[in-house]
């Protein structure tokens, strides 16, 4: 079943990023560690095309750092670069900004040698929802803010923040909604959080996190749960009940669920990553 539910406004926006990315440097495109590919839009490398940009995983905090590393690796071979930070405690964002500098270093060089006086990185933040890029800007803004506007080629609806001497963030109305075709993608999005909850079933997002974390980590459903051996390998739905009458939800399916739900996307239940990395083209080359 392909899953719609992208709003109208999907076109408009898009109109407004391809415009706006001209006036940018590079491109900061937020993903959350935990799903790096299905939390990507698929349309952001038509719209992006050649401009420089960073992939920035968000909440590597919750991801396996094993497999966050292999993301990066996967993603430094695919010639983009990639970061794993922590917005919300502001992790990584020394090393995001070294990276934005290293790769902008040719061109600033060359305007260096025609006289051209330096200026902060111009950039723009985008990413689909909930994977922290209001987070991210509001970690950057935390001191020395101050808006610009009039800009040659910047109406009056965009603004940037200016971040200190080294960063201009454009900040961009309006979001940009993936669309998919795979239902699995759906439920990953679901069951981070990244859409919402009304999408899907509850009881749905619950049974799939729960066949996850069965599959990825059972000693961590266990324990939060207090599982025997026998238990843990019930039926999903018959697991889902029995957590229910455990937590006192006895034939409230839809309170369970979202115990169930909340611990996972809280970390409760141990790191996760979701999206496995495909093999690298180098590995691919050498295998």
């Amino acid at each position: 079943m392909t899953i719609q539910w992208f709003p109208g406004h999907m076109a408009k926006a898009r109109r407004q990023v391809t415009e706006k990315i001209k006036l940018v440097d590079i491109v900061f495109e937020l993903v959350d560690a935990r799903l790096p590919l299905s939390s990507r839009n698929p349309i952001l490398d038509e719209i992006i095309g050649e401009k420089p940009r960073i992939i920035i995983l968000n909440k590597s905090d919750l991801a396996d750092p094993i497999e966050t590393k292999k993301w990066v690796a996967y993603f430094n071979n695919q010639g983009i670069a990639a970061v794993p930070i922590i917005a919300q405690e502001g992790k990584g964002m020394k090393q995001l900004m070294e990276k934005a500098k290293e790769i902008l270093k040719p061109k600033f060089d060359r305007r260096a040698s025609k006289g051209i006086k330096p200026r902060a990185i111009r950039a723009m933040s985008i990413g689909i929802p909930n994977v922290g890029k209001s987070t991210l800007i509001n970690r950057f803004i935390k001191k020395n803010v101050a808006i610009t506007g009039n800009k040659p080629g910047v109406t009056k609806a965009q603004q940037w923040l200016k971040l200190g001497k080294e960063l201009e963030l454009l900040d961009t109305p309006g979001i940009l909604w993936p669309k998919f075709e795979d239902p699995d993608v759906g439920k990953k999005l679901a069951l981070t959080g990244a859409i919402k909850d009304t999408i899907l079933q509850l009881d749905d997002i619950a049974m799939y996190g729960l066949e996850v974390m069965k599959t990825r980590n059972p000693k961590a459903i266990a324990k939060r749960y207090q599982l025997t051996e026998e238990e843990l390998n019930l039926e999903t739905p018959e697991l889902l009940m029995l957590i229910g009458e455990r937590k006192g939800f006895r034939d409230d399916y839809t309170r369970a669920s979202e115990l169930i739900i909340h611990d996972i996307r809280s970390g409760k239940m141990g790191k996760y990553t979701l999206d496995i990395a495909p093999v690298s083209l180098s590995e691919g080359q050498e295998n």
